[in-house]
This record gives structure tokens, C-alpha cells and sequence, in this order.
């Protein structure tokens, strides 16, 4: 894109101006990670300045200077993202929004909560549970932010039972590229009044407005829940369960799937072997975790020997109980470090989230690690089997960066025509961002990327807002 300007002295003493001196920094002052996110194979772009506005007035001041003035802006919370969304491709201003982190109140009558973008996933989660409330969208990356997870539409593995993020989230306040404030949504249940701007927002990656305010549904805390691990000989044999799973009427909160080797992986870079390697002398090739929730101990229990019933039907080893709290927490631990061990394991990652129907997972995780193997890329996965929405790696240890991309791509593109071919979608929680715009593309068509486009022009018409993004 051409027509930016850049920032001059004079305009960075306006922005610091608005957030006080020591929240506008540049220079040696911005820190690398500002130029990138979480998955910095998408490459690293560094910034002219970086902004911590403290409240809605300080965005809307900063975002009138810089439509004034056509300074690019790219909007960034913890900056946990996966596809690049939060890299400034075109320098100008980061503007970060980890300064607003208020819980800003709670409205016990409606279960209610309102917070500012800033608020950690893994603080709200906590402060809402000691009020007896659950937050139930669970993405992995605990400590992501909520206004990041609101922007990308973040799902996690509570969301075979609850939904995603946009499912709770009642109303917010944005700031428009040209520096306009807006409300949008009501704090009811219903809506039925127009077009759903509010809607737009949700998921649509910081390009169309900077949100500074939300009011997120909640509900009441289950009583009691419990974990079960079924091993499996393969991971056809365990994804065989998960349709039974949901049939039956047992409204797990989550059903996970994890291979052998990502286990192995895990317990032995954080010592904990909470997944069982072999059960009753026979080798586990692969496992489902599913949690169960709400009722007393009685009524899950109940609920966990029809699960158990299944589990012996359809070839588990065995159905393992994680009732006591130490238990829970571990596998959930094993669990969340998935990513981190593969990062840690490989010196160049690249990752896809596609979603698939269910029973096309063992297809496609097939066809992907065939894929890997053709273009020498190791595969590593696991992912929401009650959802279908897959974890795929491309790992290496032994590549250039510029091989690494033009193998891992070839592998990307395979998989995502597969994924298209069974009716899937090409990210279900991640997004686009900068690192996906090719796939999408190709996945929705010309007439589809040119509506976004065109929605992105009525909300941004100079274009400065997170450019580079999506659709532009």
C-alpha cells in the first residue's frame, strides 16, 4: 500500500501529548516484540512509535492525529496471536491496549461483566470464578487478552458445549479510524435491529475499529466436573467416539484428541506423565480428553458409564477418571503445552487451524502428515474433536528460513484445498491475519474478498487502520 506518511517529531509529541510521555515510546525504547507476534516466521516489521492509551478518550485523540495525518495504525494486545495480526507491516504507530486492563464492574442480576480490551483471559476467568461465575470461552493462550480474543473470534475447547467468544460478548465500544467513538450492541440477550455492526467487529482483527470497552456475557459455575482420558490404538479408532460422544446426549463441555507423539513430546520436556503410554499391556497410539460438567457427582457419574460404555464399544483401552483437583489440573497442564513444546523444539514453526465436519479429522490429519512427508516438514497436531477445529505444525530443525517457507507453503496450500474439498473453513480461531491472506483468498473467491474489501472502506477509507490484513 503507498500514501502513508511518516511520523515526525512534531506528531509524536501530539501522541505523547494524549498518553503522557512515558506510554509513547520509540526508538530504542520499542521493544522487538512489538514488531511481531507469536509466530514470527510471518516476518518482523518494527514500528515508528508504540502508544498505551489508558481509556477510550486517548484512542479517539490518537486515532483523529493519524487519519488526519495517513499514519498507519496497528492495534495490538498481548500480542499471543498466530497469523501476524498484530505485525505493523507498514511502520507507523502500534497502539496497545494492555494499559486497559480494569475489570470495569459486574452486573450480578443479568450475569454480566464489563472490562476494557486489556484484560487478560486468565484474570477475568479468575475473578469471575470467585464471584461462583464462569467465563466459558477457554483459548488455549491463557494470557492473551480479551479484546484480542474478541478480534479474532478466539474459540478454545470449551466450545463444543458453550460456543466462542462472539456468543458472549452483549456490547462494546469502538473507535473508528477517523477517531469517532460508538456503541454498539445492548446489554440484552436479543437483537433483531438492523445490520450487526457489533457483529462485524467480533473477529475482524483490529482493521475495521479499535474496541475500549465490552460487556461480556457470564453464567453460573457448574457444580462439579470431571475429566476422562480414553487411549486409543489410533487416532481413527478415538475420533470414531467423539460423534457417539455427542450423540448420546452427555453435553461434554470438551472433547479433545491428542497422537502419541505430541504426548511423548510433552512429558518429556515438562516431566508430567499424566497420559498413560500403555494400558493393560497394549501400546496407546492415541487419546480423546473429554470433560463433563454441571449436576452433582451422582449425575456425572451417571453420565461417565455411558461414556465408559462407549469408550469399551468403540475399542478404548480404558476410560480413566481425573476426579480429584491435582489430576485435573495436570492433564489440562499437559494439554496447554502442546505449542509451547513444539516451539520449543523446533527452531522454525508454522501453523494451521483449519476446522473440518468431525468425521473427516483422521482423513485429513492423514493426508497432512503425508503431505509433510513429501516435502520433508515434520507434522505435529492435536486439536477439538468435538468441533473439528484442528492444530497442525509444520516444524524444522535443519532448514533455512526461505526453504522452510517455500516447503511449509507448498504443504499449507495442499492442506487447505483438502480442507475446502471437505467443506471445512481455513482457521477456526487463529484468523487471517497477514500469514493466511493468500489461503483465504483462494478458499472464498474474488466476489467474497472484494465485499470485505469493500466493508473495510466504508469503515476505514483512508486505509490506516491494521493495513496489510485480511482483505487489504
Amino acid at each position: 500500500m503507498d500514501g502513508y506518511s511518516k511520523l515526525t517529531a512534531e506528531l509524536i509529541e501530539q501522541i505523547a501529548a494524549i498518553v503522557g510521555e512515558e506510554n509513547c515510546l520509540t526508538g530504542e525504547d520499542i521493544a522487538d516484540d512489538y514488531a511481531h507476534d507469536e509466530m514470527p516466521i510471518y516476518g518482523s516489521h518494527m514500528p515508528e512509535a508504540v502508544c498505551l492509551p489508558a481509556n477510550t478518550e486517548e484512542v479517539a485523540a490518537i486515532m483523529q492525529v493519524c487519519n488526519k495525518h495517513t499514519i498507519p495504525v496497528t492495534v495490538r494486545g498481548a500480542g499471543t496471536g498466530l497469523v501476524g495480526g498484530s505485525t505493523p507491516l507498514f511502520g507507523g504507530i502500534v497502539l496497545c491496549t494492555m494499559r486497559m486492563d480494569h475489570i470495569l464492574g459486574y452486573d450480578m442480576n443479568n450475569l454480566l461483566v464489563r472490562v476494557q480490551p486489556g484484560v487478560r483471559l486468565c484474570d477475568l476467568a479468575a475473578d469471575a470464578l470467585d464471584k461462583g461465575l464462569l467465563y466459558p470461552p477457554d483459548p488455549g493462550e491463557k494470557t492473551g487478552s480479551i479484546g484480542g480474543n474478541v478480534s479474532t473470534n478466539a474459540g478454545g475447547m470449551r466450545a463444543v458445549k458453550y460456543g466462542t467468544t462472539r456468543d458472549y460478548v452483549l456490547d462494546m465500544t469502538v473507535v473508528l479510524p477517523t477517531g469517532e467513538v460508538m456503541k454498539l450492541g445492548r446489554p440484552v440477550t436479543k437483537a433483531s435491529s438492523g445490520y450487526s455492526l457489533m457483529h462485524l467487529i467480533i473477529g475482524s482483527e483490529g482493521t475495521l475499529a479499535i474496541i475500549t470497552e465490552l460487556t461480556l456475557r457470564l453464567v453460573p459455575n457448574p457444580r462439579e466436573n470431571t475429566s476422562f482420558i480414553l487411549p486409543f490404538e489410533s487416532i481413527e479408532a478415538a475420533i470414531d467416539a467423539v460423534p457417539r460422544i455427542k450423540l448420546v446426549g452427555l453435553g461434554p463441555q470438551s472433547i479433545e484428541f491428542m497422537e502419541r507423539d505430541i504426548v511423548d513430546s510433552s512429558a518429556a520436556s515438562t516431566g508430567n506423565n499424566i497420559f498413560p503410554t500403555e494400558v493393560n499391556g497394549r501400546e496407546v497410539g492415541a487419546y480423546i480428553l473429554v470433560t463433563l460438567d454441571e449436576g452433582d457427582e451422582d449425575e456425572i457419574f451417571q453420565r461417565a458409564e455411558i461414556l465408559a460404555e462407549i469408550g469399551d464399544e468403540l475399542g478404548a483401552y480404558d476410560t480413566l477418571v481425573l476426579s480429584q483437583p491435582a489430576e485435573k489440573q495436570a492433564v489440562w497442564d499437559a494439554r496447554d503445552s502442546f505449542l509451547t513444546v513444539i516451539e520449543s523444539k523446533s527452531e522454525l514453526v508454522d501453523e494451521m487451524d483449519v476446522v473440518v465436519p468431525v468425521d473427516r479429522i483422521p482423513a485429513f490429519l492423514r493426508y497432512a502428515h503425508d503431505v509433510g512427508a513429501e516435502n520433508g516438514v515434520r507434522m505435529r497436531s492435536f486439536g477439538h474433536a468435538g468441533d473439528g477445529n484442528l492444530h497442525i505444525y509444520c516444524c524444522t530443525n535443519d532448514m533455512k528460513h526461505k526453504e522452510f517457507i517455500e516447503r511449509s507453503g507448498r504443504v499449507m496450500r495442499a492442506c487447505y484445498a483438502k480442507c475446502a474439498e471437505f467443506n471445512g473453513q481455513i482457521s477456526g480461531e487463529h484468523g487471517i491475519g497477514y500469514g493466511k491472506k493468500e489461503y483465504l483468498l483462494e478458499a472464498m473467491g474474488d466476489t467474497a474478498i472484494e465485499l470485505m474489501a469493500g466493508i473495510k472502506r466504508v469503515f476505514d477509507p483512508a486505509g490506516i487502520l491494521n493495513p496489510g490484513k485480511i482483505c487489504n
